[in-house]
C-alpha cells in the first residue's frame, strides 16, 4: 500500500530472488488513498485463488487512512502466510508445531545460518535482545523448539551485557545501532546481527552509513562466526521467502492432489418399518455443500454456491485436471419395468453410498433432473427411495438451481421468435423489413454478427448494408417458413393436457394470421437435448445455432441462427451448462444436471457433469450413472448417441431387475399405478418369474451387443421370497451376466448395496470391447431396422408414408448422417405396450420422423405418444403441503 521508497526496494528484491530461481511473483500496488476494506478485499481475493500459493502484505502500510495492521496481517489465509505472521501461524510456533505452520522469514534465515556453522543447538544457551513478533519472539521460540536453553532480552533488561556474556548463541534484532558491543560477547559464540541502522558517515556521498544492532569490528574478534551488516541476514531473509513459497506450493499440490479425497460420510440411522422418503430426506442433516466440494478436490473459485445444500460447479475444473486420467464408468439401465418403476435411481444411489461410503472409493452419481410435471402428476420425485436418496430431496425435486425454467424461457423465445417473424414478412415490403432489421443508428448501418453468419450462408459475400442488390435484399429478409413445417412448440414445466393443441394468434392485433400449435413439456425441449449433449458453453452455442425449427416453401431448413436469436439463447443458458453439486444421505457426492425426455430425446444425465466427475474421481475411483427407461432405451441411446458424442467409453452395465416386472413379463395380470397388486405379485410364483426371465435375458443380451461386462442388480422388494430372488440371479448368469446379487438398498443404504458393488468393482477390472451397434454413415433406414432387430427383436420395419417422406427431406438437407434417437414406449421391447417379455417376429412401424439438429440426433415415431403429460385423478400434488411456521415441505414426493 503506497509508495514507500524503502518498501520498493525490498519488493524489488524479492521479486528479482523469485525470477532467478523460476517462481512466478507479482506486485499488487495499492495507492495510499487505500482503505482498510480495499486492503482487506484484495487479500479475500488472494486467499480464494487457487492459483497463488503465497503472499506477503508489505509493512509499514503506506496510507493515508487508518489501517489496522493486526487485522491485515490474519486475514491473510494461514497456508499462503509465507512472511509466517498471522496469528495462528505464530500460535502453531509457540506451541512447537513446525511441521504445520510458516516461520518468519528472518529468524527461519537466522536459523539456517546457525545450522550452516556446524554447530548443534541443542543444550546450547541462546540470548535472543529484542521481542517483536516478526524477529524477537519467533526467534525465542524457534531456539526453544530446537532445544536450545533461551533467554529473551529487551530493553528494560537491566544485566544485558552480563546475559549477553552467557550465550554461546547471540542473535540480535533490537534496532539501536552497535548497541551489542564486542567485549560484552562470549568468546567462540555464534552472532547474528538482524540490526539494520543509519549512522552519519562523511566519508560517504549519502552521508551516512549501514550499521548493525552489534559492534561489528571488535564483535568479529571474539565471536567465532558473525553476520555481517549488510549482506548477512537480509538476503536470508528473502531466501527463507522463496522456500516458504515452494513449500507451500508443495503442501498444496500434496492436499489438492486430483483424486485424493478425505471425505466426511453420513452414519444412516435404519429404521423398520421403512419411513415415507420425504420423513427419510428430513431426519437427514446434509453437510455444508461446500464442504463436499472441498473434500472431492474443486476449489472455492470453481464452486457457485445456492444456499447452503447445492452449489454450481465451473467448467473450468475441466481445464485444470485435463491432464488427470478419469475413472470408471459405469451406467445403470434396467429391464423393460412395470409403470411403477423398478428403483433404477434407488440403485444407483445405493450403488455409489456402497462404494463410497463403505467401501472408501471415490465415486461420483450422475443423475438427471427431474421434471415439476411428474413431480406434481402421478409419478412424484426421482430423488431415489428409501435410504437411497439425493438430498434434500424436495429442493432436488423443485427448482434447483432453474435450469429447467431457463430452458423453458429460452424455448419460448425461439418461439415467439418463429411467430413474430412470419407476422412480420407477412406484412411488410422486402426494404420495410430490411430497414428495421438492419436500422440506421446515428446515422450509420451495420450488420451484427449473426447476420453476417446468415448472409455468408446465403452465399452473400459483402459487409456493407448498402452493398445489397434487391434479390440479396429478399433472400436477406425472406425466412419464408412453411407453417405446416414448424416442428419448434412451447413449454411448461407443468403436466397440462388441456394444451395438447391450441390455436395461437386470435387477437385482433394479429390480422387474422393464427394457426394451430401445441404445448410441450420444458423436457422435451430440444434446448434440453442440447443442454445434455454439449461439452462447453461454446459448443452449446454452436449446436443452438444448428436448431432447425421448420423449413421455408423452397424445402430448405430454418434455423435459430436464422431466426438471429442464437446469442440471445446462449446468454439466457450461459448458467444451466454448470452441473449441480448436491449429495446422497450417506454423504457421497451427486451431479444433477440436466434431464431430456428418454423417449423423444436421448434420456441422459449430461456430459459434462460426467466428464468432470471422471476427472474428480481419479483413475480408481467410478462414475456411476444412470440411463432412463429399460436398457432398450435409455442404454441403448447412453451407447449410441451419448458415448458417440462425448467420447467417453463405460466400464460396467448395471442392470436392475425386479421379480415385480419379471412376474409382468411371465403372463401376471398388469401392474396399473395407484391399484393395489394382484396377490400374483405379493404370492410366491416361481413360475412366472421363470418365464419372465425372457425380457431378462434379452436386456442382457443387448448391453454384451456394445461390448461391456453386465451386472444384474436383483432389486428386493418386502414380498419377494427367497426363491424367487435366487432364480432370477440364476437366470441372469445363465444368460451371461458377469455376475447378479440381490441388493436390498432400499432398506438398508449403501449397506444393502455391498454386493452389487463388489461385483462392479471386479467387472470394472474385466475386458471391456465397447463398440458402437452402427455406422453414422449408413442410410437412415438401415440404421433404424439395424436398432429394431438388433435390439427390440423385429423381423423388420415398415415405414408410413409421411415417415418415408421425412426420410427424403432429411437426406436432402444433409441430416442423413445422424445418430438415431427411437421414439417408443418403454413398457415394451416392442411398439406395443400390451406385449410383454421378449417378443419376437413383429414388424415395428415407423408413423413419422423428426429432427433434432442441434442436439445431433434424428428421432422415428413408432406409434403415438405425448409430449404433455396429464394430471391423474388424484395427482401427487394431494399429499404436498408447506408448514407456514417452519418452511418446511411435507407430503410425499
Amino acid at each position: 500500500v503506497g509508495n514507500r521508497d524503502d518498501s520498493n526496494l525490498y519488493i524489488n528484491m524479492k521479486l528479482k530472488a523469485a525470477a532467478e530461481i523460476g517462481i512466478s511473483a507479482n506486485h499488487i500496488k495499492l495507492p495510499n488513498t487505500a482503505t482498510e476494506a480495499d486492503v482487506l478485499k484484495c487479500i479475500a481475493s488472494l486467499n480464494a485463488d487457487p492459483a497463488v500459493h503465497g503472499f506477503i502484505v508489505q509493512l509499514p502500510l503506506d496510507s493515508d487512512k487508518p489501517i489496522n495492521t493486526e487485522k491485515i496481517t490474519n486475514a491473510v489465509a494461514p497456508e499462503k502466510d509465507v512472511d509466517g505472521l498471522s496469528s495462528i501461524n505464530a500460535g502453531k510456533l509457540s506451541r512447537g508445531d513446525l511441521g504445520d505452520c510458516f516461520i518468519p522469514c528472518t529468524p527461519k534465515g537466522c536459523m539456517e545460518l546457525i545450522r550452516q556453522t556446524g554447530v548443534q543447538v541443542a543444550g546450547k544457551r541462546a540470548v535472543v535482545i529484542g521481542r517483536s513478533k516478526i524477529v524477537g519472539a519467533p526467534m525465542h521460540d524457534l531456539l526453544l523448539w530446537n532445544n536450545a536453553t533461551v533467554t529473551t532480552c529487551h530493553s528494560k533488561t537491566s544485566t544485558l551485557a552480563e546475559e549477553v556474556g552467557k550465550a554461546d548463541i547471540l542473535v540480535v534484532a533490537a534496532g539501536r545501532a552497535e548497541m551489542v558491543k564486542g567485549e560484552w560477547i562470549k568468546p567462540g559464540a555464534i552472532v547474528i546481527d538482524c540490526g539494520i541502522n543509519h549512522v552519519p558517515d562523511s566519508t560517504k556521498a549519502s552521508g551516512k552509513r549501514v550499521v548493525g544492532d552489534v559492534a561489528y569490528s571488535s564483535a568479529k574478534e571474539k565471536a567465532s562466526f558473525i553476520t555481517p551488516v549488510p549482506g548477512g541476514v537480509g538476503p536470508m531473509t528473502v531466501a527463507m521467502l522463496m522456500q516458504s513459497t515452494v513449500e507451500s506450493a508443495q503442501r498444496f499440490l500434496e492436499k489438492f492432489q486430483p483424486g485424493k479425497w478425505t471425505i466426511q460420510y453420513n452414519q444412516l440411522t435404519l429404521k423398520t418399518p421403512v419411513p415415507s422418503d420425504i420423513e427419510i430426506s428430513k431426519s437427514c442433516m446434509p453437510k455444508p455443500i461446500d464442504q463436499v466440494a472441498k473434500e472431492v478436490g474443486l476449489f472455492p473459485d470453481e464452486v457457485e454456491l445456492y444456499g447452503q445444500t447445492k452449489a454450481k460447479v465451473q467448467l473450468s475444473v475441466l481445464k485444470r485436471l485435463q491432464n488427470q486420467p478419469d475413472g470408471k464408468y459405469v451406467v445403470v439401465t434396467g429391464i423393460t419395468p412395470t409403470p411403477l418403476g423398478e428403483g433404477k435411481s434407488t440403485t444407483t444411489v445405493g450403488l455409489v453410498q456402497a462404494l463410497g461410503a463403505h467401501l472408501h472409493q471415490n465415486v461420483f452419481a450422475c443423475v438427471r433432473q427431474p421434471s415439476q410435471g411428474p413431480t406434481f402428476g402421478i409419478k412424484g420425485g426421482a430423488a431415489g427411495g428409501g435410504y437411497c436418496q439425493v438430498v434434500p430431496m424436495e429442493e432436488f425435486n423443485l427448482h434447483l438451481t432453474g435450469d429447467i425454467h431457463a430452458i423453458t424461457a429460452a424455448n419460448n423465445l425461439v418461439a415467439a421468435a418463429i411467430d413474430a417473424r412470419m407476422f412480420h414478412e407477412q406484412t411488410q415490403s422486402d426494404q420495410a423489413l430490411y430497414n428495421r432489421l438492419v436500422p440506421s443508428v446515428s446515422g450509420v448501418r451495420k450488420f451484427s454478427d449473426i447476420q453476417i453468419r446468415r448472409l455468408q450462408k446465403l452465399g452473400i459475400n459483402k459487409t456493407d448494408p448498402m452493398a445489397l442488390t434487391k434479390e440479396e435484399v429478399n433472400a436477406f429478409v425472406r425466412l419464408d417458413i412453411d407453417p405446416g413445417t414448424i416442428t419448434w412448440q412451447r413449454v411448461l414445466d407443468t403436466n397440462d393436457r388441456f394444451l395438447r393443441k391450441i390455436t395461437i394468434g386470435q387477437s385482433v392485433t394479429e390480422k387474422g394470421f393464427s394457426r394451430t400449435a401445441q404445448f410441450d413439456i420444458t423436457v422435451s425441449s430440444e434446448i434440453m437435448a442440447v443442454l445434455a449433449l454439449a461439452d462447453g458453453l461454446d459448443d452449446m452455442k454452436k449446436r443452438f445455432g444448428r436448431m432447425v425449427v421448420a423449413s421455408s416453401k423452397k424445402g430448405q431448413p430454418v434455423t435459430a441462427d436464422d431466426l438471429g436469436v442464437t446469442g440471445a439463447l446462449a446468454v439466457l443458458m450461459k448458467d444451466t451448462v454448470k452441473p449441480n453439486l448436491m449429495q446422497t444421505l450417506e454423504g457421497t457426492p451427486v451431479f444433477v444436471h440436466a434431464g431430456p425426455f428418454a423417449n423423444i430425446a436421448h434420456g441422459n444425465s449430461s456430459v459434462l457433469a460426467d466428464k468432470i466427475a471422471l476427472k474428480l474421481v481419479g483413475k480408481d475411483g467410478f462414475v456411476v450413472t444412470e440411463a432412463g427407461f429399460g436398457a432398450d432405451i435409455g442404454m441403448e441411446k447412453f451407447f449410441n448417441i451419448k458415448c458417440r458424442y462425448s467420447g467417453l467409453r463405460p466400464h460396467v452395465v448395471v442392470l436392475v431387475a425386479t421379480v415385480r416386472a419379471l412376474k409382468m413379463h411371465g403372463g401376471g395380470p398388469a401392474v396399473t399405478a395407484g391399484v393395489p397388486l394382484p396377490k400374483e405379485y405379493t404370492e410366491e410364483n416361481l413360475e412366472l418369474v421363470a418365464k419372465g426371465c425372457s425380457n431378462l435375458n434379452k436386456q442382457i443380451q443387448n448391453a454384451r451387443m456394445f461390448g461391456v461386462p453386465v451386472v444384474v442388480a436383483v432389486n428386493a422388494f418386502k414380498t419377494d421370497t427367497k426363491a424367487e430372488l435366487a432364480l432370477v440371479v440364476q437366470h441372469a448368469k445363465e444368460a451371461g451376466a458377469f455376475d447378479a446379487v440381490e441388493c436390498t438398498h432400499w432398506a438398508e443404504g449403501g449397506k444393502g448395496a455391498l454386493a452389487l458393488a463388489r461385483a462392479v468393482q471386479r467387472a470394472s477390472q474385466a475386458p471391456s470391447n465397447f463398440k458402437f451397434l452402427y455406422n453414422v454413415e449408413l442410410p437412415v433406414v438401415d440404421k433404424i431396422r439395424l436398432i429394431a432387430q438388433q435390439v427390440y427383436g423385429a423381423r423388420d420395419i415398415e415405414l408410413l408414408p409421411e415417415a418415408q417422406e421425412k426420410v427424403a427431406l432429411y437426406t436432402k438437407q444433409g441430416f442423413g448422417n445422424l445418430p438415431i434417437c427411437m421414439a417408443k414406449t418403454h413398457l415394451s421391447l416392442s411398439h406395443d405396450p400390451e406385449q410383454k417379455g421378449a417378443p419376437t417376429g413383429f414388424v415395428l412401424p415407423i408413423r413419422d420422423i423428426r429432427a433434432s439438429v442441434g442436439a445431433g440426433f434424428l428421432y422415428p415415431l413408432v406409434g403415438t405418444m405425448s409430449t404433455m403429460p396429464g394430471l391423474p385423478t388424484r395427482p401427487c400434488f394431494y399429499d404436498i403441503d408447506l408448514d407456514p411456521v417452519s418452511g418446511e415441505v411435507n407430503g410425499l414426493f
